[in-house]
């Protein structure tokens, strides 16, 4: 007990017990009188707050010197709280908080104050907290001081970074109710307030009447069961002992409808076990209807219902002036101003921010504990005079504030990232530390992992390239299509094996130097081949320097080159004046080269000087016949191999000479006009970070937001728009029921977030943007959710799928188009048949003259034969393990029947080849005996069976359309036991890699 009072004596209790009773004089704040000492009881009996410092000591203690709450003293209940992520709630009993067990997190009684800890893991490695305080209607006094000051303890134990809300009920934020989907449903009863709780399940059912409101959270409150508690606006729910009605007002909206029928759904599986008839109700249906004449004759019969009244529209949502008052020396000073800037809040001052629906404390870090006290009762008093009950208040620190309330402000200067340290000791709290002046205590959970991003797409699909050229495109062979220039726009198409079914990918890629005219063209005739598939395709908008990880991999190795080939580009250096730069072979050229593996390697090509070269990269450096290779300081083995394979690219005929850092010729100098300065540091891309989601409302070509907290795959409703924001891409989901010229506009709206900045992240401009329709969400998009792939193909409004699945009939599904005649095809007449697959082989002879280290002999023991065709840009064998195709199968679903109209072939013959390939050995393996005796034969009954010099990678007439991967499945049974030495049983059970290098020392592979 002993122990309890010297807690409850601390700083902290005078703060928060003054805080619930303020005292004004004249609009003034009055502190208490120096050197007295105020006694303050908030319950007659059994209170464990009986007194607080005096005033004085309460003023000298501030910020700076540090307001503490130690491990010894914090409650024990609070112990370990906010170290991991999850959420964690308490509920105050006999003025202690007693954590509430994960199975009751949710349930609410009106007479008791609940504590909320959200606790959320960053990418970055840290963690945000959101602490939220919950007063039920009829909680006692003394309750809601208690779990106001164990709220600030809280937070000053976990830092005192953490945002607080106060939450009373029937008016909790958006964010809070997001931790307890579908809603929040207090119960009558209490534990101080005298009450005994209730449980509903063994009471006596009684009828009760809900309203909802709300598209992505519901907000439910219990409204007097009569028929004037009815409108036309909202939605109701009416809970009787057998049966419970959904009543949708005939103005709301469809997806309030579907969002209301979750909490019917959580009625019914909370209060009837299950176990009860469900109704819907449309407002205007009369006693026709079985199920409205039901409804109504609870009612005592039907009766039309009234309009809202003007007041009842407005009501506290009039129009409220921003205000900005100042607590200074105990008293408020309004501000004036013309902007709304940074510069206005000072360090050493606290602030009330009113915004109308919210009201911001914002705290200086140099503030006292009389200062922040002021700016609370401030606020307290604020919403009390003018009686804005639905109004919340928001608690935020100086450094730590929330996106919304930067939002508030004309500009608002970036905060510096806290290099911060896990051992910084727990609890101290607003001390001036570091850059922001505050204790990072619970900051940092541990170091950021940083780990290579991963496509998430399936490498080994079919790829289309296109040159846009004026207003038109021309398609690129092979061998070039990944050969980019800068000055000029492409538009390219993937179709590729996805989780189900195929999917494709139709993205446009713009050169840093390409021209506006022909950037346009791209996006429209991108656009024009996206809806001739029916949307089904993912449309993406890349620029040069900011392509995604999806990208690289698509095309495998890419080399960018400087000029243009396009006529636009052409014409833009004529009439300007411009010299073509544009690549030549027999010049001289220096290429950046990057890449984290041989599924994923780039060749730039960059100025020709000395300040070009970065320690962090390895380059090729050629002039004509004269090839040098750079090697920096802090490269790696990987980039030496990668200087390698794109040697293969570049000059693929010539050897090349060493150089490292630090021991270059004279000869190497002087081909880059002579040594100058150059970097170290390497060329970082835009990391992705945690994602946030949005709510689109377009109106007059304007999109207005709304972030949706802590979201799941139910909150993509299939009437709306949602950006997905990743800070390194952004995602536009678009659903089934929105409106075609809304579908057509997604990139746009993708650009328009972009502008809104809503993070206030200042992302660029040429930010990856990827446009993705409900029913067709790549992998790389999903990955954010916990996916059911099912919700993604049914059919239906939002409404209409779930009142399916409510009352237990199967929810309508899609119906994808069967395949059809292609009425557009992106492949010209004189293709030839090298489009057919990214497997098939069309390089050149590539004689090797060059030395190896022994690591690249080892990962590229492929390339090694003199007489390899094998297409550079074509993944090796290894990498189908890293994005295996699910299913099994190559079977040509539904959904690739729009999208084929744009491939040109209903589906490539080698992937066809490549599933009977592995189907049959499959078969095999399943009834071989492993090696075969010399006497045991194996038959070739159902093979296709080609010559083994027809089937080598130096074949002068090589068998079309086969699948290039599998050349050993084409062989006779004789002819492989000749070339391998043992059967296909044998063969089969021998690791990958094993096999392929067999495989290449017989020309296979």
């Amino acid at each position: 007990m002993r122990r309890r009072r010297r807690r409850m004596r601390s700083p902290l209790a005078f703060f928060l017990i003054f805080l619930l009773k303020p005292s004004f004089t004249d609009g003034h704040l009055l502190p208490p009188a120096p050197h007295t000492h105020p006694r303050i009881v908030l319950s007659p009996k059994n209170s464990p707050i009986r007194s607080a410092r005096t005033a004085t000591q309460l003023q000298g203690s501030s910020a700076t010197s540090s307001m503490s709450v130690s491990m010894k003293d914090l409650d024990p209940a609070f112990h370990g709280a906010g170290q991991k992520d999850g959420l964690e709630v308490w509920r105050i009993e006999n003025f202690k908080p007693v954590p509430v067990p994960t199975s009751a997190h949710g349930k609410f009684y009106m007479g008791d104050s609940y504590i909320i800890l959200k606790t959320t893991a960053l990418k970055k490695g840290s963690f945000r907290h959101d602490i939220h305080y919950w007063l039920g209607k009829d909680t006692s006094q003394d309750e809601a001081g208690t779990a106001a000051i164990l709220t600030v303890e809280l937070d000053a134990a976990l830092g005192g970074r953490a945002v607080q809300y106060r939450e009373s009920q029937g008016n909790e934020t958006e964010k809070l109710l997001s931790y307890f989907r579908p809603c929040i449903m207090p119960q009558p009863g209490g534990i101080a307030s005298g009450f005994n709780h209730v449980e509903v399940n063994e009471q006596e059912h009684f009828t009760r009447l809900y309203v909802c409101r709300g598209k992505h959270v519901v907000h439910v409150n219990e409204v007097p069961f009569a028929r004037a508690s009815l409108n036309h606006e909202d939605i109701f729910i009416l809970d009787t002992k057998s049966k419970i009605f959904q009543f949708n007002g005939s103005n709301s909206c469809i997806q309030e409808r579907a969002k209301a029928l979750e909490v019917v759904q959580y009625i019914k599986d909370t209060f009837h076990e299950g176990k009860c008839e469900v109704a819907a109700v449309e407002d205007g249906r009369l006693m026709a209807d079985a199920e409205a004449g039901e409804f109504w004759a609870l009612f005592g019969g039907f009766a039309p219902l009234p309009k809202k009244s003007p007041s009842e529209d407005n009501g506290e949502d009039g129009e409220i002036v921003v205000k900005l008052l100042c607590i200074n020396q105990g008293k408020t000073e309004q501000i004036n101003f013309d902007s709304l800037a940074r510069e206005l809040l000072e360090s050493n001052k606290c602030y009330l921010f009113d915004c109308g629906a919210e009201m911001y404390v914002w705290m200086g870090r140099n503030t006292s504990l009389q200062e922040r006290k002021g700016a609370s009762e401030a606020a307290e008093k604020l919403l009390i005079d003018d009686s804005r009950t639905k109004s919340h208040v928001i608690k935020v620190i100086e450094g730590f504030e929330t996106i919304m309330f930067k939002s508030k402000f004309v500009e608002w200067p970036p905060t510096p990232d806290l290099k911060l340290s896990s051992e910084d000791g727990r609890g101290k709290v607003a001390a001036l530390l570091k850059r922001q002046g505050l204790d990072v205590k619970g900051l940092m959970k541990a170091d950021p992992v940083k780990e290579e991003p991963q496509p998430y797409i399936d490498c080994t699909g079919h790829l289309q390239v296109w040159r846009v050229n004026g207003n038109g495109k021309d398609l690129l062979s092979t061998p070039d299509q990944s050969k980019f220039y800068t000055g000029d726009c492409y538009i390219f198409q993937y179709t590729y094996t996805g989780d189900h079914n195929e999917e494709c990918l139709i993205g446009t890629w713009f050169g840093k130097k390409s021209v506006e005219m022909e950037r346009a063209s791209a996006m429209s005739l991108a656009s024009k081949m996206v809806q001739a598939a029916k949307f089904q395709a993912v449309q993406a908008r890349l620029y040069e320097g900011t392509e995604p990880i999806q990208f690289f991999v698509i095309f495998q190795s890419l080399q960018v080159f400087k000029g243009g080939l396009s006529s636009g580009y052409k014409d833009l250096i004529t009439e300007n004046g411009i010299v073509d730069d544009t690549y030549s072979e027999g010049g001289i050229a220096l290429f950046r080269i990057q890449g984290s593996g041989s599924e994923n390697m780039q060749a730039l090509q960059v100025d020709a000087v000395a300040s070009s070269l970065n320690s962090s990269y390895c380059y090729i450096l050629h002039n004509g016949n004269t090839v040098f290779t750079w090697t920096g300081n802090l490269t790696t083995s990987l980039d030496h191999d990668l200087v390698e394979r794109q040697l293969d690219v570049i000059k693929p005929d010539l050897p090349s000479r060493s150089q490292k850092e630090g021991r270059e010729t004279d000869q190497f100098w002087e081909l880059l006009g002579g040594k100058s300065k150059y970097t170290n540091q390497k060329v970082e891309r835009e990391h992705e970070s945690d994602p946030h989601l949005f709510s689109c409302v377009i109106t007059k070509g304007n999109i207005q937001v709304k972030e949706i907290h802590h979201f799941t795959q139910n909150d993509l409703i299939t009437e709306d728009v949602f950006v997905l924001d990743c800070h390194s891409d952004i995602f536009v989901w678009v659903g089934q029921e929105v409106d075609a010229k809304v579908k057509s506009q997604a990139m746009d709206i993708g650009e328009k977030f972009l502008v809104l900045d809503f993070l206030m992240e200042k992302l660029s401009r040429e930010t990856p943007i990827f446009a993705v329709s409900e029913g067709s969400e790549p992998q790389f998009f999903t990955r954010f959710f916990n996916w059911d792939s099912a919700k993604s193909l049914m059919h239906g409004s939002s409404y209409q799928r779930k009142l399916a699945v409510l009352k237990g009939r199967a929810p309508p599904s899609l119906n994808k188009p069967k395949r059809r005649t292609p009425a557009f095809t992106g492949r010209s007449s004189g293709q030839d048949k090298s489009q057919h697959t990214r497997s098939m082989s069309t390089s050149p002879d590539r004689p090797r003259v060059r030395g190896r280290s022994p690591a690249f002999n080892v990962l590229t023991s492929a390339f090694e034969n003199p007489s390899n065709t094998r297409n550079l840009s074509t993944p090796p064998p290894a990498i189908r393990k890293l994005f295996p195709k699910s299913g099994g199968d190559s079977k040509v679903s539904p959904k690739k029947s729009a999208i084929c109209a744009l491939t040109g072939s209903l589906i490539p013959k080698s992937v066809k080849a490549s599933s009977e390939a592995e189907k049959a050995t499959q078969e095999e393996g399943a009834t071989g005996d492993g090696d075969a005796g010399e006497n045991e034969t194996e038959d070739d009954e159902g093979r296709t069976i080609y010559p083994y010099e027809r089937l080598t990678t130096a074949a002068e007439d090589p068998v079309p359309d086969i699948d290039v991967t599998k050349r050993e499945f084409y062989l006779s049974s004789a002819e492989f036991r000749e070339k391998f030495s043992m059967t296909r049983a044998a063969f089969d059970k021998l690791p990958k890699w094993k096999q392929n290098k067999l495989k290449s020392g017989v020309q296979l592979f």
